[in-house]
């Protein structure tokens, strides 16, 4: 396995104008990551940042392994939901782009007026479709444990199966988030069980319980506790366990490291690679 790292957990020094694009590759270069994970979310002037991205990647040397899209296919009209899969095909465009293996997709969530059965039949439909044009282009997608439709292992595997069933192809794979299983109360190796042999990818992260007296963000799980983002190594996610599914099912892709806590990124993100070799 190699580990990157995500932009994601450089967001609250992205908001406060401290890294751009092309400045997170860099510092994920000094972090010592072995390659990135970029994220529509960070395009600012599209041209402009796909420019400074590929320049930052050639001077770093670093891959781009995997491109990260957030789409929600619980949408009520099919305007929405074409939208939602113009998203996917836009990441599956850029990960070309940067010669990446990987588009992160999400599945959706269940929103005022819209039940379960009539979100899932959406989200397979789109997902079906979007599997269709990145088995086109040789990309492969990685579905996220994210929400309430897709947060849960067999959730996950669920909706892959029956993706790969509708699009015949099996372009549609996981990516087990070690964090976010604990917000719907399941263990994540367990979890991780049940979907590491369709894993393209992994978000390696970490959560604790909210400390008193914390003041910052916390995520509150399905029985209304709260948790909160540590380094990797740093909470109470069994990494360990994780990684040993992970293993015991063959996965021999990217860890890529999420960090979600209120310290400064610059010194967590450093301490969650290190941390993560330590697992490997």
């Amino acid at each position: 396995m190699k580990i990157g790292v995500s932009m994601w957990s450089y967001v609250r020094a992205y908001n406060d104008g401290r890294l751009d694009i092309a400045g997170f590759i860099h510092e994920a270069k000094r972090a010592g990551a072995d390659g990135v994970e970029l994220l529509d979310f960070f395009y600012r002037d599209i041209v402009t940042d796909r420019h400074s991205a590929a320049q930052a990647l050639r001077e770093t040397g670093l891959p781009c392994p995997i491109f990260s899209i957030s789409q929600n296919f619980a949408k009520p009209t099919e305007e929405e939901r074409r939208a939602q899969l113009d998203k996917i095909k836009f990441g599956v465009d850029e990960a070309l782009l940067f010669d990446s293996q990987v588009v992160r997709v999400y599945a959706g969530d269940v929103s005022e007026g819209i039940t379960f059965d009539q979100a899932r039949a959406w989200i397979v439909e789109g997902l079906s479709e979007a599997s269709k044009y990145a088995h086109s282009k040789g990309i492969r997608l990685a579905l996220e444990n994210h929400g309430t439709l897709a947060g849960r292992g067999e959730q996950v595997k669920g909706l892959i199966e029956d993706v790969r069933r509708m699009a015949g192809n099996d372009a549609l794979g996981a990516n087990p988030d070690t964090g976010n299983f604990l917000i719907v109360n399941q263990p994540s190796h367990e979890a991780i069980r049940e979907v590491a042999k369709y894993a393209y990818m992994v978000h390696f992260k970490d959560f604790a319980p909210e400390p008193p007296g914390h003041g910052g963000f916390a995520y509150t799980t399905v029985d209304g506790r709260k948790v909160v983002g540590t380094a990797v190594g740093e909470g109470t996610v069994d990494l360990a366990k994780c990684i040993r599914a992970l293993k015991d099912a063959g996965f021999d892709g990217w860890l890529s490291v999420e960090y979600e806590g209120d310290e400064d990124p610059l010194a967590a993100v450093r301490r969650s690679i290190e941390n993560a070799r330590k697992f490997l």
